[in-house]
């Protein structure tokens, strides 16, 4: 049986997933690797592993759990200080452990991630993304300003003004708290 993805927000590219496997429920954190949901934590990798298509590519066990908790981390310190010369020393570690090889395709040239030891792939990947992200548009990636929220997102509006990891939670929230408090005023 496959276990269901408890998380409120999933669908972000796979470093800011990677963050929001960590996530606030009822005023309570939750963590996806850590038992929640009543999911053990290799269960909870396999979830997760699953929810970014890596599940064919790579085993759902404790080392690989082990090395993206440190994925995780370094990719969680680099979002909150990205001037941390410290997170990047981390996130460069994560990316230590894997390479692209550049490869002939029928469409052209192609690459192919390699791993000395395949349990880090899961990390490497979250890494990389990362730098694809950085490269991409720094300045989109975000944290949800809702409340207590812990969530992270990259921002896709045209306009790039997206504060809230989904309107229908937080968005709402704050929206209904603003109103309140006019309200009162009155």
């Amino acid at each position: 049986m496959t276990a269901t993805d408890p998380r409120p927000l999933t669908g972000e590219p796979v470093a800011l997933d990677l963050l929001n496997t960590r996530w606030m429920a009822d005023g309570e954190a939750q963590d996806l690797f850590a038992g929640a949901a009543g999911l053990s934590r290799v269960a909870g990798l396999a979830v997760w592993l699953r929810a970014n298509g890596l599940a064919d590519r790579f085993r759902a066990d404790a080392a690989t759990l082990v090395h993206l908790l440190t994925a995780r981390e370094a990719i969680a310190r680099a979002v909150a200080d990205p001037a941390d010369p410290g997170a990047r020393a981390l996130v460069d570690g994560v990316l230590e452990h894997g390479r692209i090889r550049l490869t002939l395709t029928g469409e052209g040239q192609g690459e192919r991630a390699e791993f000395g030891d395949p349990s880090w792939g899961p990390a490497w990947t979250a890494a990389r993304d990362y730098l694809g992200l950085l490269a991409a548009a720094p300045d989109r990636i975000r944290r949800c300003a809702g409340e207590g929220c812990v969530l992270h997102f990259h921002d896709v509006s045209r306009n790039g003004t997206r504060r809230w990891c989904s309107m229908a939670a937080c968005g709402n929230r704050a929206k209904a708290s603003r109103h309140y408090a006019r309200t009162r005023e009155r």
